[in-house]
């Protein structure tokens, strides 16, 4: 789960990392008014979508997609350039790198004092799943495409995995700051900061708290000028606080919708549609389309006790896609039973009047009255024995390389 900039920076000050005062706004009045209250002469003018590259992305016109202004980050030397640059960015698409050709519409902005800036760094946190830790990395490269600078000048990224069980430690942070160059009193708020960050890191279960940049001002403090903040989405238990950070705006509406039904649903870039119960067969099920010279067109996991109507919304929901050209079921039945799938399975195939290829693979509990119920259909259905005899009828039927 993804949070805006504006909601980030309320974080980080509330859990002793230092940020500029900023104002969140939705409107050109508003930003106006944030200027007179920030009493800066000097603001960044934010647009704020959860995309990053922001600063070196393009705005458009939602409907004519005439060009607008370059640039969804802003520096105004002015009232009068604030409500420029407002104007300009609010209702507008922004286009970033990580958005793509369709871009996001900005709906708010971050209205942020200015200060002077002695140097940029990176810094991100990350929940290292492979080495069970937390990998932080910074460099002296802020401000730049972190992608950029590990091509090209790898050896400018520091790293350091910090055990939970331990925490941070003080030596790690202090060869953290030694390593991006810094001393006195720069180091000593470096390793104030870092401390904060962390703990903020693991108390409110964050995946990813990524600055670009992390700057050092004129007094030798550590601040952070962005936040780009992501949670685990499986603590959502914990938190109930997220609901209230949650711009749904920014999210597929189909992926909102599977959500409520109880479905976990990822929109791809590919063509065949994806119906799997259990997210490690999910994510292996697209492995072996892809084995096969298909691409899949999303990730569904129906979970392990979907009735019929949710594999129906399954169905809708894959089909609602305009890039799906056929359809791979692949059930596994443990506590979920193949019949009552099947079931479902027919259900959507007659009331949705599917016209796609639809290859359907059962296995485990009841899965000889499952295939009993597919065989007695008189539908289009292609039933499959195994996985990969699967995923090569499938790709086969929409004209693939399988």
């Amino acid at each position: 789960m993804n949070i805006h900039e504006y909601q980030g920076k309320a974080l980080l000050k509330a859990n002793g990392v230092p940020v500029l005062e900023g104002v969140h706004c939705t409107s050109v009045e508003q930003a106006l008014a944030a200027y007179d209250k920030l009493n800066s002469k000097v603001v960044a003018v934010k647009s704020q979508i959860h995309a990053g590259g922001r600063g070196k992305g393009t705005l458009f016109n939602p409907e004519t997609r005439e060009h607008v202004m370059d640039g969804g980050v802003k520096i105004a030397f002015s009232k009068d350039e604030v409500e420029k640059y407002s104007s300009h960015i609010l209702g507008n698409l922004l286009v970033t790198i990580q958005t793509g050709d369709e871009g996001k519409v900005v709906n708010n902005l971050y209205i942020e004092s200015g200060c002077e800036i002695e140097h940029e760094y990176y810094l991100a946190l990350l929940v290292d799943r492979d080495n069970k830790s937390v990998l932080i990395m910074a460099s002296t490269e802020g401000g730049m495409d972190i992608e950029d600078v590990a091509h090209n000048t790898p050896e400018l990224i520091h790293k350091i995995s910090v055990d939970p069980n331990s925490g941070l430690l003080g030596f790690q942070k202090r060869d953290l700051g030694m390593a991006l160059g810094l001393s006195g009193a720069a180091l000593k708020s470096f390793f104030k900061m870092l401390g904060k960050m962390y703990d903020m890191f693991v108390s409110n279960d964050c995946a990813m708290v990524e600055i670009n940049p992390l700057v050092k001002n004129k007094n030798d403090e550590i601040i952070a000028l962005d936040a780009k903040i992501s949670f685990d989405e499986n603590a959502e238990f914990r938190h109930k606080n997220w609901d209230e950070l949650r711009d749904l705006s920014e999210e597929e509406d189909v992926e909102i919708r599977a959500k409520e039904t109880g479905l976990s649903y990822v929109k791809l870039d590919g063509n065949i549609g994806c119906l799997v119960n259990g997210a490690g067969l999910a994510m292996a099920t697209m492995d072996v389309i892809k084995l096969y010279g298909g691409e899949p067109a999303n990730f569904l996991d129906v979970g392990g006790g979907a009735n019929e109507e949710q594999v129906k919304t399954a169905f809708s929901i894959i089909l609602e896609d305009p890039n799906v050209k056929g359809i791979l079921v692949n059930i596994f039945g443990g506590i979920m039973r193949c019949d009552i799938i099947a079931r479902g399975v027919i259900a959507a195939t007659e009331a949705l009047s599917l016209d796609v290829p639809l290859v359907v693979r059962l296995a485990g509990t009841n899965v000889d009255e499952g295939k009993a119920i597919l065989a007695a259909s008189s539908l289009n259905i292609h039933p499959a024995d195994d996985l990969a005899e699967g995923a090569k009828k499938i790709v086969s039927l929409i004209g693939g390389e399988a």
